[in-house]
């Protein structure tokens, strides 16, 4: 079984067959994210872990990559630069790149990819600067996924057309904006492509995995007896989707699978537990690219997924008669995503391959790191359950000096005090504090109040200033209803973010991936504080005391003369932001 999948195979279309599990098409840069594969791909086959774990196959979906060579090629020879680099919409800059046209060897070595790979295909970017140890640009540039078609000829056109879209997605407006932030040049970028089959089954119309997730080495929010080193990690049934954008999963530590504070109650389940999922809309048909690289992927109740074999595996029953979590499907009740047959009976040893992995990774590369994975435990009789390797990315840590004595910090000082704070040392000359209005918030109107935020995010960046942005619920959650739904480039400005809870509005810290992991890497501090359950303090009344220098109809904002005092310790989790002198 493992035979081909420890190297990097050269392309060649006449010799491609199922057994080349990792191949480059092309001269050039493979980009960040092959590298990363090619690494992971190493680590597999130098500590023998194929099947270090019975009827466990562990491996990287099988892969070919398209280096960066072809992509100036396919720019230059359609003369894309003049219309990538000006300031047009994300939809004109799609449309054209989708009517230009590839290197027809490309072309042809596509069809030979088409003809043995047999499952749908995900279509990923990996550019030359995607997960640097300094900037890892995750979920910066698009990914789309292309359903299979038995017609080599459409299938070929939804391939091509899914690579042109993710070279399109280079020069989308939130990309530039990432781009200016990090002060790279935008028409230095170059894309290379992964293009990986996807683990899972198809069910109808509907293809997913048993369960994707992210996981890292270092767990910035430990609860009880879990210690930061010991790792986090997040779980949902179906597609990956769900995590990255910050949707509602299970969250664990490896060390401690047994103990999940979302299943500590039966109704802390039924509000916390997982109410939606993602799969892969198989009709050909459906597949157009957009600006939004999830068009083709659709999002389902979790009652919707009752008739697929692998959520059984994934569930407990909710008996309403007596208040009880029942494991398995049973009994009669309301189904809930708990993963305990995995994470609490063993049926799969996801915890010791998942603590096994971190330590792997970490060690080989000397930094903490995040893996994102996918599972298919719904395999043919005598074959072994699935554990696919997505993508391995340091995390990036932020190395200040700054000692902090905690012993004479003034707290009758202190705006906000958080116990659960992510980020380490002194952050300067902010004299600006955005917040969303206590009394004014509705999660019926999130998506009004992203808007404001946007607006306000705006204003700072045409003042070149940070500012400290608070807010309740999730921010950066794809779901409207436990937090504000916005993306990083929407508060590209703030250097200090909060997570408030409020009375009637309480969730649990967000460490949605590809959100929370840009917000690191820009050194934000991040914190959060729930002063209704006596965890932190938000002195909310002290702000509304000051003039603001301007507000909209939910946000606040208050400037003082001179900067406010932050610091951020991440070794004990405690954050505060102090009253300017």
């Amino acid at each position: 079984m493992s035979k081909g999948r420890s190297i990097i195979a050269k392309f060649d279309r006449n010799t491609f067959d199922e057994y080349k599990f990792f191949s480059r098409i092309g001269e050039g840069s493979i980009g960040g994210k092959a590298r990363g594969l090619a690494f992971i791909n190493q680590v597999i086959k130098d500590y023998n872990l194929f099947h270090k774990f019975d009827d466990v196959l562990i491996s990287i979906p099988r892969t070919v990559v398209i280096s960066t060579d072809l992509f100036d090629e396919f720019m230059e020879s359609n003369n894309l630069y003049g219309i990538a680099l000006q300031d047009v919409e994300d939809e004109i800059v799609l449309e054209v790149f989708l009517s230009a046209k590839l290197p027809e060897r490309l072309k042809i070595d596509l069809r030979k990819v088409i003809s043995v790979f047999k499952r749908p295909l995900a279509v990923r970017s990996s550019s030359k600067l995607e997960d640097s140890h300094y900037q890892p640009f995750a979920g910066i540039y698009s990914t789309y996924m292309v359903p299979r078609s038995e017609d080599s000829e459409q299938m070929l056109r939804m391939l091509c057309s899914a690579i042109k879209a993710v070279y399109a997605s280079v020069f989308f407006r939130a990309s530039k904006a990432y781009m200016n932030a990090t002060q790279n040049v935008i028409d230095e970028e170059k894309m290379g492509i992964v293009i990986q089959e996807i683990c899972g089954n198809e069910y109808g119309n509907l293809y997913l995995p048993t369960l994707s997730g992210v996981a890292r080495s270092i767990n910035f929010y430990p609860l009880g007896a879990e210690k930061p080193e010991d790792g986090i990690a997040t779980i949902g049934f179906g597609l990956g989707k769900l995590i990255v954008d910050g949707g509602v999963s299970l969250r664990f530590s490896p060390k401690y699978p047994k103990k999940i504070l979302q299943l500590s109650s039966p109704e802390m389940a039924l509000r916390q537990t997982q109410k939606k999922f993602y799969a892969l809309n198989t009709d050909p048909a459906s597949f157009s690219p957009q600006v939004d690289d999830g068009t083709n992927l659709v999002n389902l109740e979790i009652k919707e997924a009752y008739g697929i074999p692998d959520l059984k595996m994934v569930v407990s029953t909710y008996d309403h008669l007596n208040g009880v979590l029942n494991d398995g499907d049973a009994n009669e009740g309301i189904k809930l995503v708990t993963f305990s047959g995995i994470l609490k009976h063993n049926t799969f040893p996801l915890s010791k391959i998942l603590t096994n992995l971190l330590e792997i990774g970490k060690k080989e590369m000397n930094s903490h790191i995040e893996i994102e994975f996918a599972l298919n435990l719904n395999t043919p009789e005598g074959m072994p359950k699935m554990f696919n390797l997505l993508q391995i990315r340091p995390i990036v840590e932020e190395i200040q000096d700054e000692v902090i004595n905690w012993d004479k910090v003034d707290y009758s000082k202190a705006i906000i005090h958080s116990k659960s704070a992510l980020g380490h040392g002194v952050i300067p000359d902010i004299y600006d504090f955005v917040y969303v209005k206590p009394e004014m918030f509705d999660p019926a109107k999130t998506l009004e109040i992203a808007k404001q935020v946007e607006a306000v995010n705006n204003r700072f960046l045409d003042l070149k200033k940070n500012y400290v942005l608070v807010g309740p619920g999730r921010w950066g959650s794809s779901d409207p209803w436990l937090g504000i739904p916005i993306k990083w480039s929407q508060i590209s400005e703030a250097k200090v973010i909060v997570e408030a809870g409020l009375e009637n509005f309480r969730v649990e810290p967000s460490q949605g991936t590809h959100f929370f992991q840009n917000l690191t890497s820009f050194g934000v501090a991040y914190l959060t504080v729930n002063p209704y359950m006596k965890d932190g303090l938000f002195n909310v009344e002290f702000l509304n005391s000051i003039q603001p220098s301007f507000e909209t109809d939910f946000i606040r904002c208050v400037t003082f003369a001179k900067p406010l005092t932050i610091q951020v310790d991440a070794k004990n989790n405690v954050g505060i932001i102090l009253k300017a002198e």
